[in-house]
């Protein structure tokens, strides 16, 4: 299965524990140093058993800022660090500002073979798996046991794409556990930093509510990236990624 998230392997960007100021408080995701790279407690995370290339990701100066690069070429791969336990999802928004600088024109998230994109941001929740439809929670514990890790029941995705209109929701083309919003579309300008902040409870509700009415707890926050279903190139930016 594709996009499948593991703890080992699960999406995401640089998130870490709060600490401001020496005051106790909620997780926030934590700045890109000045290394040029992310390193712990970031880790790169992949398919079981990844074969494929793998997405790169870096850590470069725009203007006197560090972001994070993001390239794919013919890869797959995501950025991840999981959040402490039972890290409660309602009230919390998450913000970020990125920018696409080489898109993929042959990505089509409807389509298998076209299922890439050259940035996403995503959040994985702690659905009961008592809640996944009975089909799709058999294939879920099948794939589970074939990968030897707890794989995430509900992932959300805010994707930029380079066909479907910004508002679309769309479920992933190899699995129903990962759903996703496009918050960029064709008309969105190149090379141009764009603001996000969404609010993570309501958009599960949106997208995973008939199955949960519940908002389950966060298990991390993820950024990625791939172009191996098109075997196509793309690269992208992020930075500001705040959980709120």
């Amino acid at each position: 299965m594709k996009p499948a998230f593991l703890p080992s392997a699960l999406i995401a960007l640089a998130l870490a524990l709060a600490a401001d100021q020496g005051h106790a408080g909620p997780p926030v995701l934590a700045p890109l140093s000045g290394t040029d790279r992310p390193g712990s407690p970031w880790q790169r995370a992949g398919l079981p058993r990844q074969t494929k290339p793998w997405t790169v990701f870096s850590v470069v100066t725009v203007g006197a800022e560090a972001v994070l690069q993001v390239d794919a070429d013919n890869a797959y791969g995501n950025l991840l660090h999981l959040l402490p336990e039972d890290t409660p999802a309602t009230g919390r928004r998450l913000s970020w500002r990125w920018r696409v600088l080489k898109p993929n024109p042959a990505a089509d998230l409807l389509r298998k073979d076209g299922d890439d994109t050259p940035i996403k941001v995503c959040a994985l929740f702690d659905m009961p798996i008592s809640a996944v439809p009975f089909l799709e929670r058999q294939l879920l514990r099948l794939a589970r046991e074939r990968s030897g890790e707890p794989l995430p029941t509900a992932t959300l995705c805010y994707v930029w794409d380079a066909r479907l209109p910004p508002g679309t929701t769309v479920n992933n083309a190899f699995t129903r556990r990962m759903r996703m919003i496009v918050l960029q579309g064709p008309q969105a300008p190149l090379q141009t930093w764009q603001a996000e902040q969404r609010d993570l409870a309501a958009d599960f509700l949106l997208l995973f509510g008939k199955e949960s009415p519940t908002v389950p707890p966060l298990l991390g926050i993820a950024v990625g990236a791939d172009a191996d279903n098109t075997h196509a190139r793309s690269q992208a930016q992020v930075t500001d990624l705040v959980l709120h």
